[in-house]
């Protein structure tokens, strides 16, 4: 019976510099874009000083830029929503830093509780709102940064919305 492993037949990779990948000054991948996304959500000292609250209307705020991308800062009172929208030709990761909030597509409605992520693609068309008693906190990559987000007519109520 051969005892060899894998590492005893191939070597350690880290042995091996020259076949490692680089370390990426900023990501370019929708994993990377999720990491980053993560890593920001861990670090409540990167955004908790910044969060304000606005019963008028939904506080933003922009938090980092990169090359092709930008990190935004969202706060969400309880009734705040966002409108059913599109994000143009940009890509999204959502991350839900504290609170809850619902996310309405056409394929129906998902709650969204601290830590949960969503990835979306160009075009992709959804409202988010806080439909909790208590205020929420969410975290947004654009990649590229966004430059649209076009507004859309519900095909159907709210309340038909959330039976589905």
């Amino acid at each position: 019976m051969n005892s060899d492993s894998d590492l005893q037949i191939a070597g350690d990779i880290l042995e091996v510099p020259h076949l490692l990948q680089p370390v990426r000054e900023h990501p370019e991948t929708v994993a990377e874009f999720v990491g980053l996304a993560r890593s920001i959500a861990a670090d409540r000292s990167q955004w908790e000083h910044l969060v304000e609250y606005d019963t008028t209307t939904r506080w933003y705020h922009r938090l980092r830029t990169g090359p092709g991308y930008e990190v935004w800062l969202l706060s969400w009172v309880p009734g705040q929503g966002s409108g059913l929208h599109d994000h143009g030709l940009s890509s999204g990761v959502l991350t839900l830093l504290q609170g809850e909030l619902t996310e309405r597509t056409e394929g129906g409605v998902r709650a969204l509780g601290t830590g949960a992520q969503r990835v979306f693609a160009p075009g992709y068309v959804h409202e988010v709102v806080n439909d909790s008693l208590e205020p929420a906190v969410s975290l947004h990559v654009y990649f590229p940064g966004l430059t649209e987000m076009p507004m859309h007519t519900p095909t159907c109520s709210v309340a038909e919305a959330a039976t589905v």
